[in-house]
């Protein structure tokens, strides 16, 4: 009788990587084709000894925001979102005269755990919090004006400081 196989000691990496070749599911109604994610992997740079020195443990995520599956103001959105983080595209103006980027990707990188697959789940994890935030509607500011209250206050301050400011000019006269 052949032994027990030993449950594998990563088996989140498995469970990772047996979600990603149908796509992954980024928010509630958007999956992003595994074709979308482009993954490499580098050696990561601190300490850490032979394990940083041999294993390309740190994982850089790119996506290219074109080909989500998001519609068009989300996408804006997200490139807003992750401005410093997105490389390429193009500025370009619309009808109205406003400019807007177009193309590039967003790229991700993680370097901050042991393992590559630790690193890989942080970059998914964190595009999907981009994308949860940029699906997010903003909210729409409504004009307001300062109480009464507020606008005495002001008036009476700055009279303050007049009068001090004056006091400084006469060479302290009361």
């Amino acid at each position: 009788m052949a032994p027990a196989p030993k449950p594998d000691r990563d088996a989140h990496r498995q469970a990772r990587d047996a979600a990603i070749p149908g796509g992954e599911q980024i928010a509630p109604g958007v999956r992003v084709p595994a074709a979308v994610l482009r993954f490499s992997f580098a050696r990561s740079s601190g300490p850490g000894g032979q394990n940083v020195n041999k294993v390309s443990t740190k994982a850089e995520l790119r996506v290219s925001v074109d080909d989500l599956p998001l519609p068009a103001r989300v996408r804006a959105r997200l490139r807003r979102l992750a401005a410093s983080r997105f490389v390429g595209g193009e500025v370009v103006a619309d009808e109205t005269g406003r400019e807007h980027l177009t193309g590039g990707e967003v790229v991700l990188v993680c370097d901050e755990h042991r393992s590559q697959s630790r690193n890989k789940s942080e970059c998914l994890d964190r595009l999907r919090e981009l994308i949860v935030a940029a699906m997010a509607e903003p909210k729409i500011r409504r004009a307001t004006r300062p109480t009464r209250g507020s606008t005495e206050r002001r008036i009476a301050e700055k009279k303050s400081r007049g009068e001090i400011k004056r006091g400084r000019a006469r060479g302290g006269e009361s």
